[in-house]
């Protein structure tokens, strides 16, 4: 066996459970986008900003090769960015008055 299909093999051995955490933060983004779709701009801002904090909570708890295409770059490089960003989301959200539409 080459290195190439030593690669292809593991891959495949973890199987379509790898995609779960992208997937579940993905999930919630569409419902943030459908709520702001629906002119609840503060409740799907606020599930943005909340869906960035399950991928930097998911970032940290699970190992590398559970967490797929979540993992840019270094654990902890990761968390801060997904969590730091997501918390500022999550701010602005709850403490804009007012808003767009109000």
């Amino acid at each position: 066996m080459q290195g190439g299909e030593v690669g292809r093999g593991r891959l495949a051995d973890r199987g379509w459970l790898v995609h779960v955490p992208l997937a579940v933060v993905f999930l919630l983004v569409v419902a943030g986008g459908i709520r702001i779709g629906m002119y609840h701009w503060r409740q799907g801002t606020t599930l943005i900003g909340g869906a960035l904090l399950v991928a930097a909570l998911l970032r940290a708890v699970l190992a590398d090769v559970q967490v797929g295409m979540l993992k840019i770059r270094g654990r902890a490089v990761d968390v801060l960015c997904y969590g730091g960003l997501g918390g500022l989301i999550v701010f602005a959200a709850l403490t804009i008055t007012g808003g767009p539409f109000g």
